[in-house]
């Protein structure tokens, strides 16, 4: 990572250590969608801030907190400067304020809670690494899900959604807010321009990886409608962000970009909406939430799959 040249010099701007400080944390935000560039970040955190200021807030304290409590234990070096160690935390701190609104105690359990998120990483990097695979956002979704289902103040469970007979019909306003939901919903927003924002943070990174973000929300919206699922759940993005972040996991990070791979990762989307679905409907009763667990497992399981289908398999470097 390029220093902040004369950021750090007597009259310049900003001292070049806070500069690196800074590009650490919006790198931090910008690798919940897998992306290291720091512009990325900035476009995300952006996003956040137009979801509501406690989620910005709140955001950003996650990051700071899960990357302080790495750097204290000594977390690998390149991988902080990467901002490894700060997205599950940055998406910790806005499901708690999410859960609970914002208030100090609200603060000092996100701070908490995103700083476990760095010690289960380490774990969850250590023993994932030894086959190959990456943790992805499972820190997170052991955090927050523990958090969900412990908390006093959890909502009762609502009774599951009843899925419609036949396809699910959408208007074309209703589709298009559904597919910039589903790219939202990664952080937990459900305002249709947040997605958009989103959007073109990861444009500014990887046209790549913006495309595959559109192409799993459509995917993800058609599979849902063929399914019959609730109409409201679908245009609030519902179904739809976990497959945007396996496809910009298998068709823009972690396997080379090829026809092959770009309907291996369409098959992956299409496979995680029932994922998603069936998620919902067991953590439902018990005040949870599934989370990015179908993003998760759906990708552990398809980059498990490529070495036996004789394709080239994951770049053990960005495994780890």
């Amino acid at each position: 990572m390029p220093a902040g040249g004369r950021g750090g010099q007597s009259g310049g701007w900003v001292p070049a250590g806070v500069g690196r400080l800074g590009r650490t944390h919006l790198r931090g935000i910008a690798q919940v969608a897998l992306s290291p560039s720091a512009w990325t970040g900035l476009l995300f955190a952006l996003a956040l801030f137009a979801g509501g200021w406690h989620v910005g807030c709140y955001g950003l304290l996650g990051v700071v907190s899960s990357t302080a409590a790495a750097t204290v234990l000594g977390a690998d070096r390149g991988g902080l400067a990467k901002g490894l160690e700060g997205y599950c935390g940055c998406l910790t701190g806005i499901a708690v304020v999410v859960r609970l609104g914002a208030s100090w105690r609200t603060a000092v359990l996100a701070v908490l809670a995103a700083a476990v998120c760095a010690v289960i990483g380490a774990a969850a990097g250590r023993l994932l690494g030894r086959i190959g695979l990456p943790a992805l956002t499972a820190p997170f979704c052991l955090v927050a899900g523990v958090l969900a289902i412990a908390l006093p103040t959890a909502p009762a469970a609502a009774a599951p959604p009843v899925a419609a007979d036949g396809f699910t019909a959408l208007s074309a306003a209703e589709f298009g807010r559904a597919c910039c939901d589903g790219i939202a919903q990664i952080f937990l927003l459900d305002q249709w321009y947040a997605g958009l924002i989103l959007l073109a943070g990861l444009l500014v990174a990887s046209r790549t990886a913006a495309v595959a973000a559109v192409c799993g929300s459509v995917v993800a919206v058609l599979t849902a409608c063929a399914m019959g699922l609730p109409a409201d759940r679908i245009e609030a993005g519902l179904y739809g962000y976990n497959a945007v972040l396996v496809a910009i996991a298998l068709a823009a990070t972690f396997l080379p970009l090829t026809p092959w791979t770009a309907g291996y990762a369409a098959l992956a989307a299409v496979a995680s909406v029932p994922f998603t679905a069936a998620w919902q409907a067991f953590a439902q009763p018990s005040g949870g939430s599934p989370f990015t667990w179908p993003f998760v497992v759906t990708t552990w399981l398809f980059l498990a799959a490529v070495p036996a289908l004789d394709r080239p398999g994951i770049s053990l470097e960005k495994a780890k």
